[in-house]
């Protein structure tokens, strides 16, 4: 299911074993390699970690109540595992970034992203325009296989930039020749209709 990715935060986290309520999202932890959510940072007074983070191959379901986990236990600590740790303390802030073209055109900031609750991987990119530009477009949507780059200042996208292509219409007008109105006369004027 693609949900939208602020949909997530601040998204009660449930406790299949005794029904309650453990706490809530506050931010996901997004590796920038695969632009994939690997754990959800989480808020809670029944928490024992501080911060605490629930990886999402933890999260059972994401319903109307919230996320569904087994239990408290389903939560670690940012030392716990190494590659958690290494983007947890990386920070990457995918909203708020700048997103340009290859032709160093800039598009907008990115205001908000499509998610695969299957997978947690960014399907798409919410891109808000500037002001003057803002002005005429609503906004965009980028879907990943555009994306070519990710550094730590902006987003690298496919330039939409036609190049040089030939209009349908008019390669299909050059290459058919109707018979009847070549400007060639039948010899025999009886013959014509």
């Amino acid at each position: 299911m693609l949900i939208i990715g602020t949909r997530l935060l601040n998204t009660p986290v449930m406790s299949l074993q005794t029904g309650g309520r453990l706490g809530h999202t506050q931010k996901p932890i997004i590796d920038p390699s695969n632009l994939k959510i690997v754990a959800f940072e989480v808020e809670g007074q029944l928490l024992s970690e501080r911060p605490a983070l629930l990886r999402v191959a933890d999260i059972r379901e994401v319903g109307r109540v919230g996320m569904i986990v087994n239990s408290n236990d389903e939560f670690i600590g940012v030392h716990d595992v190494i590659k958690i740790e290494k983007l947890y303390e990386l920070g990457f802030p995918l909203i708020g970034m700048t997103v340009v073209d290859d032709l160093k055109q800039r598009l907008g900031k990115v205001e908000d992203y499509t998610i695969d609750t299957d997978s947690y991987v960014i399907q798409q990119l919410t891109v808000k325009r500037g002001f003057f530009k803002g002005l005429n477009d609503t906004g965009l949507l980028i879907s990943r296989t555009q994306i070519i780059e990710i550094n730590d200042n902006e987003i690298i996208v496919k330039s939409a930039a036609q190049k040089s292509v030939t209009p349908v219409m008019q390669a299909s007008r050059t290459e058919f020749i109707n018979p009847f109105r070549n400007g060639v006369r039948s010899p025999n004027p009886e013959t014509r209709s």
